[in-house]
């Protein structure tokens, strides 16, 4: 019986290939039209975002203040920084209903429509608005669409619009620590109506350039598709989704999370994994995701500061390689507020814990990074710069290289990612050429093969 049917099948496929050999040759062209590859994402990035960079602000924290007024006054600090992109934490009046700390989780949003009164007021947020848009900079504002307060405005006018438990009760996100907030129902229409004018509301009322979206991918794919693109009518705008998900690049986001390369840098920094493991993150971000896809890169934020430590208690003496890599490689980078200070503590969450400010190494660090990123094309974001081209060395699981090259600009960058010393060897590849040493200025001609020395952790840029 298995024979004859493995017959009958090898058979079946030889009548189906012959009749496909016989279509006339002029009905082949326009057959092959419907076979055209599409874009995957149709998503158009403003254009002031291919060589920026991204600067959270924790306006609880960032100032004695702690207010939107103090905040402005440090925003050509910013500037001069060399960031882009001010991305504010949730600004809005946060619930008092089963409230952690004294002061409460600025994502536990009561009013969509409001400023905290602690933070200042509407005036003083256009105000800082207007002042970042003076200086050639851009603010997005953190949205926390998936869930609200207990005691949030929307809830006594609208209970319909949350889920409830087996009990008929609003829930809190299930499986997380999340008692403070409760979770809304996208399956209301309503809902999306309101929660897409609220967003509209900041950017036309205030001028707000995006959005980054909290727990992004909690919330249903096609209400952002179609929410980013009621915003997009209203002016260019740019989008960071809180995930890590191919499928939001499509439409909606500029740009997503990038998990896995936090996630591996600490496995790597911890010595329980070798260089080799970026691997996997670098061949998904250039084969899996859609070539204009912007991927996030970061050694901190306040999720991280606050759960897991600071970037000094996660990557001890791996820190810089890190700092660096998350710059250089093929990403935009973000800095959080405090980075530049070499700030080494965890700052408290739900309470006022200003930040010590003064002069670092760090600041130094990541000005220059990111003027290099700026100049340097090869280090755009997305489609805008260079692909990054693996170059192989004779140290591969303690020694990670790579090239970005565009023509116009390059840059050669090599990474000693291990607490021992190496000596490697690179064959002949595309580093080949004249550079000029990132930091020193040095002049330097990289051969057909060269061998470099680095120390435990040490990184060297070379740029042409």
């Amino acid at each position: 019986m298995v024979n004859h049917l493995l017959r009958a099948a090898i058979v079946a496929c030889c009548a189906l290939y012959a009749a496909a050999a016989s279509v006339p040759a002029h009905g082949a062209g326009a057959d092959l039209a419907r076979y055209q590859p599409a874009p995957y994402s149709t998503v158009q990035h403003p254009e002031w975002t291919k060589n920026a960079s991204i600067y959270q602000l924790n306006t609880r924290q960032f100032t004695a203040a702690g207010t939107l007024r103090a905040a402005q006054q440090e925003l050509p600090r910013l500037k001069a920084l060399g960031t882009d992109i001010v991305w504010l934490m949730p600004v809005h009046p946060i619930g008092k209903a089963h409230r952690k700390g004294s002061l409460g989780s600025p994502y536990a949003v009561q009013d969509y429509f409001a400023i905290n009164p602690e933070l200042g007021t509407l005036a003083d947020f256009k105000a800082f608005v207007a002042a970042a848009h003076g200086l050639g900079m851009y603010v997005i504002m953190d949205w926390v669409a998936n869930h609200t307060a207990w005691d949030a405005t929307m809830r006594t006018a609208h209970p319909e619009w949350y889920l409830k438990d087996a009990a008929g009760k609003p829930r809190p996100t299930p499986w997380f620590d999340w008692d403070d907030i409760i979770e809304l129902d996208y399956g209301n229409p309503a809902l999306r109506a309101y929660m897409t004018k609220a967003m509209r509301y900041w950017v036309e009322e205030a001028g707000v350039d995006g959005y980054r979206a909290d727990a992004a991918g909690f919330v249903p794919q096609d209400f952002w598709d179609n929410a980013a693109a009621e915003l997009r009518a209203i002016k260019p705008v740019f989008l960071l989704a809180e995930w890590e998900s191919r499928d939001m690049h499509a439409r909606a986001f500029d740009a997503t999370y990038s998990w896995t390369w936090w996630d591996a840098m600490r496995l790597i920094a911890e010595g329980k994994a070798d260089a080799t493991s970026l691997y996997s993150y670098y061949a998904w971000n250039e084969k899996f995701y859609p070539k204009n896809a912007y991927r996030m890169l970061y050694v901190t934020n306040h999720d991280k500061n606050a759960a897991d430590g600071t970037e000094f208690e996660v990557f001890g003496p791996a820190v810089d390689a890190a700092i660096v890599l998350s710059v250089v490689s093929d990403g935009m980078p973000m800095i959080y507020n405090g980075q530049e200070a070499g700030n080494e503590k965890r700052l408290k969450f739900f309470e006022r814990d200003p930040i010590a400010w003064k002069a670092s190494p760090y600041g130094v660090l990541y000005r220059d990074l990111f003027a290099l990123k700026k100049r340097n094309t090869a280090l755009w974001n997305g489609e805008h710069g260079a692909t990054m081209r693996q170059v192989k060395n004779s140290a591969p699981k303690q020694v990670f290289s790579f090239v970005r090259d565009n023509g116009q600009d390059k840059v050669f960058a090599v990474f000693n990612l291990s607490g021992k010393p190496a000596s490697v060897t690179f064959e002949d590849g595309p580093q080949r050429g004249s550079y000029r040493e990132f930091g020193s200025g040095t002049a330097t001609a990289i051969g057909d093969v060269a061998t470099l020395t680095l120390a435990p952790w040490a990184w060297k840029l070379y740029v042409r």
